[in-house]
């Protein structure tokens, strides 16, 4: 047993804590929890906890069904929510392996790490930084935004800052830094970003992000949802990822002596992201309702490009601090919040290494408001488009070998079935659009 197990073990009999509900994400970033007792928490660190795969989604056939959960101790924190005088609620998240004790090829964080030793192979740290949105609404079936506030406004409504510090409360107190918070564009859309971390660590303070939020709205009697497009006259929730590489203690995005403050390792990964967008979109959008949200006038990316002060790329370079090297970052804008996010960050960094292992050249910056710009000026500069719906998303994943490897044969498979049900029955539907356009004169 290492030290951090021990030292799990020592607070959960110091602080009296009866459970430990140990959570796990499904391929499709569904966050599954199993609670054990506090007696039961030494066995798991030394055998796991077993479970029936087939039954989650994406992990394993019936025939191969039998897993175990393996708590990971470095990710141990109470649950603020469930702690009152006399007892209280930890958890930790954990890695799956089989019954021989390999580790599971459809476990997400085992995707992302597989992703992130290769990274390290190139000599190279993986540090992300999400800009998560959301809605705050009446209810589950009562999308009505509680406010008609603007980017930074303050709002009169108590009841949205309060969220927004209790949200902040609780993320930290479970170990979780927050950079700042703010009123988004659209009525009710709030913004609570993370302080960067490490891909791993990041995709499981995301997965715990999302449960906070929801957990305090319905404290409050509201209903928080990270749906992208839940209103079709506003804009949309995004997950905007800043993404960096690091060799040990150095930025390797950072050139000082480069006009754009890029290096050459920079350039070929956003070049990379570039080359691969369309094959990855899928994965960083994917659900039908993602795709309502990639649309022109909404400042969501709609077309493949890069630029430093233009919001309207696929790739921005922030420039708030071009001198700092630390600071230097490339800005993702394709992800929303509803994705999974071990899986998102691994198809990034996939392209963005294959960037650089092929050393792609970085094409020339889209300087125009891209939106503006005919088909024919579009197509003379070079600039493609993303697939259009979650049908275009898929058909490009399926011919994708950098997917196919990133995510690894099970999760790429499972993955494009379950999203061609999901198509298949929404292209079945009849919306009140068209009832409402075809039935009066057809």
């Amino acid at each position: 047993m290492d030290k951090q197990q021990e030292y799990v073990l020592r607070t959960v009999e110091e602080r009296d804590i009866r459970f430990v509900r140990l959570w796990f994400t499904d391929v499709l970033g569904m966050l599954k929890s199993v609670a054990i007792t506090s007696s039961e928490l030494e066995g798991a660190f030394a055998e796991g906890i077993g479970f029936d795969g087939s039954a989650v989604d994406g992990f394993a056939r019936v025939q191969e069904s039998d897993m175990l959960a393996v708590p990971d101790a470095g990710t141990f924190q109470v649950l603020p929510w469930r702690t009152d005088e006399d007892t209280g609620v930890a958890r930790m998240f954990c890695d799956i392996r089989t019954p021989e004790g390999e580790p599971f090829t459809a476990d997400p964080r085992q995707v992302l790490r597989r992703n992130l030793a290769r990274a390290a192979d190139m000599g190279f740290s993986f540090y992300v930084h999400p800009e998560m949105e959301f809605f705050l609404f009446k209810g589950p079936n009562d999308p009505t935004p509680l406010d008609n506030g603007g980017y930074f406004d303050l709002t009169p409504m108590d009841v949205q800052s309060d969220f927004r510090r209790e949200a902040i409360q609780t993320l930290e107190a479970m170990g979780i830094s927050v950079e700042y918070s703010h009123h988004e564009v659209a009525p009710s859309q709030h913004e609570i970003d993370l302080r960067y971390a490490d891909a791993l660590t990041m995709a499981d303070n995301l997965m715990t992000y999302r449960l906070v939020v929801k957990e305090v709205a319905m404290r409050r009697g509201i209903y928080a949802t990270f749906m992208p497009k839940p209103l079709a006259e506003h804009w949309g929730s995004a997950m905007h990822t800043h993404v960096s590489l690091f060799d040990g203690d150095t930025n390797a995005f950072y050139d000082e002596t480069d006009p754009y403050h890029l290096s050459p390792v920079a350039k070929q990964f956003i070049a990379g992201l570039l080359t691969h967008a369309r094959e990855i979109t899928a994965v960083c959008c994917q659900w039908v309702n993602s795709y309502k949200r990639l649309v022109p006038g909404f400042e969501a990316p709609v077309y493949v490009s890069w630029g430093r002060h233009n919001r309207s790329s696929l790739v921005r370079i922030p420039m708030y601090k071009p001198k700092k090297g630390s600071s230097a970052r490339i800005e993702y804008r394709v992800p929303d919040p509803a994705c999974n996010p071990y899986l998102a960050f691994s198809v990034i960094l996939a392209a963005g290494l294959r960037g650089i292992e092929k050393r792609y050249e970085l094409p020339p910056e889209a300087e125009d408001n891209i939106y503006e710009l005919t088909d024919a000026e579009r197509r003379a500069a070079g600039i493609g488009s993303l697939p259009h719906n979650l049908d275009g998303a898929l058909r490009a994943m399926e011919e994708s070998e950098l997917v196919a490897e990133a995510l690894g044969e099970h999760v790429f498979d499972f993955f494009l079935r379950n999203k061609r049900v999901e198509w298949d029955d929404y292209r079945s539907q009849v919306t009140p659009y068209e009832v409402s356009k075809y039935l009066p004169t057809l």
